[in-house]
């Protein structure tokens, strides 16, 4: 009796991979998504050069809008952008060629303090305008250098803080469209009502939705989130 052949083997369907497909999100003043929360950050951006200081320090949780509003100054100002972590004190006079600098992301540990306290004194002496940005307030760095605390201590700052429930829906509907995506309301509904008030959640939030329906090769859609976001 003849043998009996075998089924031949099927290989693996291979499983779809979410792709880090890089999306452009839009820092021009017409999209920056005002509200309570960031008000009195707005207010000092549009009244520039009517500074109460020429160093201003905008404080505020990851995803609050710092960078856009210092984006939407720089273009108004004319200024170079520089990350705190890199400044050097060799190199002020370059930097400042513009009068005008936006320092980001200033947090404890991970700038130089040296680097910092001559900064200042070299933008007081040239008259500069300087913006900086912080997640934290000075008081929270514990700053190892006396005179440079001093100077912090004096630094005005204005504070973004947790959004509203307008600003959070807004913030969804504007995060998805800068990733060319149209969601219907029912959808912002249900992610208002499920994922962590703050910017950094919404931010979070839309970049799991994107990610797990091009994996899945499905639209964005209330019944996908319900999958992710299903209260236990």
């Amino acid at each position: 009796m003849p043998a009996a052949h075998a089924a031949p083997v099927q290989p693996p369907r291979p499983r779809q991979l979410a792709l880090a497909l890089s999306h452009a999100e839009s820092f021009a003043r017409e999209d920056f998504l005002g509200g309570p929360s960031n008000a009195k950050a707005v207010s000092l951006i549009d009244r520039w050069p009517d500074w109460p200081d020429r160093m201003m320090l905008l404080v505020g949780p990851q995803g609050a809008g710092k960078s856009h509003l210092a984006a939407i100054w720089a273009e108004a100002a004319g200024a170079r952008r520089v990350a705190a972590r890199r400044i050097d004190a060799a190199n002020l006079p370059g930097i400042f060629a513009t009068g005008a600098l936006v320092l980001e992301d200033l947090s404890a540990g991970r700038f130089d303090e040296a680097a910092l306290f001559h900064l200042i004194n070299f933008a007081r002496e040239e008259r500069a305008f300087v913006l900086m940005t912080a997640r934290e307030a000075p008081s929270a760095w514990n700053i190892t250098v006396p005179d440079l605390a001093s100077r912090l201590r004096v630094l005005p700052l204005v504070e973004l803080s947790a959004p509203d429930d307008a600003l959070l829906r807004a913030l969804i509907v504007k995060l998805f469209s800068d990733r060319q995506l149209a969601v219907e309301e029912s959808l912002v509904t249900y992610l208002a009502a499920r994922i962590e008030r703050s910017f950094g959640g919404v931010h979070q939030a839309v970049e799991r939705l994107d990610r797990e329906a091009l994996r899945q090769q499905r639209p964005v859609t209330r019944a996908l989130a319900a999958e992710l976001f299903r209260v236990p």
